[in-house]
This record gives C-alpha cells, structure tokens and sequence, in this order.
C-alpha cells in the first residue's frame, strides 16, 4: 500500500529543502544533505541539540531522493520497539537511508551489534547512510568502540540552533505553508509567551492552525490568548 502512496503524501510536506531556514551555522549541513539525497557515497553525521533541524534534513533528503526515484528509508531509532536489534538488522536494502536518534540504543549490546552490521551491510551494498544525534558518536555513551569508530569516520556536520531572528522567519514560513498570515505582532507574543524552539512552535503551529480552521478565524493576539489559555484549562 504505502509503495502507491504519492509522494508528497509518503514525508511530511513540511519538511522539504526549501523549507529549511539554515541560518547563519548550518549552510553546510543543508548542502550536505542535498548531496546525499542526489546519491553522493559520503556518509554524514549530523549533530545537534533539538530543534536545531536535524529531523528535517534527514526527512528532507529522503523526500529528495524519492522524488528522484530513489528508494529511500528514515528510521528514528528512540521509536522501535523493545527488541530494537531485530528492527535495525530488518533495514537496509533502500538507496538512502537516515537513521535519527542514534543515541537512543547507546547501552544496549545487542542493538549496538546490529547497528554495527547495518553500517557494514550498508557499505557493501552502496548505500547512503546520513545519522542523527545530539552529540558527537564519541558522546553518545557506546559500549562498542568499533561502532564509534564507525560513526566518526562518517563527514561530521554540527547544527546550531537557529538565532530568534532566524527562528521567527521559520516559524513564518511554516505557517504561510498551511495558509496562516502571522503579523508582527503576532509573532512577538508568540515568541514571548511560548517555548522558543522550533520543535514546539511547529507544533503548536498545527494546533493553532486546526483551530483557525474551525473557527473561521484569523489569527490574531486575541484569539492566540483565549487558545491557548483553553488549552492549558483542558491540559
């Protein structure tokens, strides 16, 4: 079923390239996966703290590379289940393939090996491998050397996360891609009475976009205040 799924409906439309505010640190993180999504052989490794736009690039690229008929597989290593090594010897065999929260299997012996023979399989199969952690491998906490041997020899690209100025522009865009109009001053209460990250203000985006919808309004500080005021009434 999902290989008929179209494409724009397969990764989130969220989360493309040109999509992506790189700011002023992370240009070369963006240009190298663009590279990875056009079939580049070099492995990367992204690095950052959340909301730094980690998730978005990965996703991004397997968007790219499936828009160019290259199959492709994204895979957050915090959401398998108990039995993460038998999930992870599971995948391979796709053109490009972005595995993010790496850290989240760093303690457990068995899900290290399988990730260890995944990187190896991936190797030989040609594949493209792009990573996405928190912290450089060597921070990560893996008992098993070679793995980090592995993931550091990968091309390494920290991601900062974006300034306000920067963060405001996102948040604007991603809103004017689902049809919202955010002023000035809307922004600035948005910015001043919320979590600043870009992971909870896309968030609260598609909260505040749902509502908009339903209640045929435009998004003013008014309706912003009785929003989210009723939201922390109900939890």
């Amino acid at each position: 079923m999902s290989g008929q799924l179209p494409l724009a409906l397969r990764w989130p439309a969220q989360q493309r390239f040109d999509s992506f505010v790189a700011g002023a640190g992370n240009a070369t993180a963006l240009a190298l996966a663009r590279e990875a999504a056009h079939g580049a052989t070099a492995w990367v490794y992204f690095a950052g703290p959340a909301g730094s736009g980690k998730s978005h690039l990965l996703l991004a690229a397997c968007a790219e590379a499936s828009a160019r008929d290259r199959h492709a597989q994204y895979v957050s290593l915090a959401k398998l289940a108990s039995e993460s090594d038998a999930a992870i010897r599971a995948l391979g065999g796709s053109d490009l393939l972005a595995l993010d929260d790496v850290g989240a299997v760093a303690g457990d012996a068995l899900a290290e090996h399988a990730l260890f023979d995944l990187y190896n399989r991936c190797k030989m199969e040609k594949s493209t491998l792009l990573f996405g952690a928190s912290v450089p491998p060597a921070q990560l906490g893996f008992g098993l050397p070679d793995l980090v041997s592995r993931l550091s020899a990968c091309t390494q690209a920290t991601l900062k996360p974006l300034d306000d100025g920067a963060r405001r522009e996102a948040v604007r865009q991603r809103a004017q891609a689902r049809g919202l109009f955010l002023d000035d001053a809307v922004l600035d209460w948005l910015f001043a009475h919320t979590a600043r990250d870009l992971g909870s203000q896309t968030q609260l985006l598609e909260h505040i976009d749902r509502a908009a919808l339903a209640a045929q309004r435009r998004v003013t500080v008014p309706f912003l205040r009785s929003l989210l005021d009723a939201k922390t009434k109900h939890g």
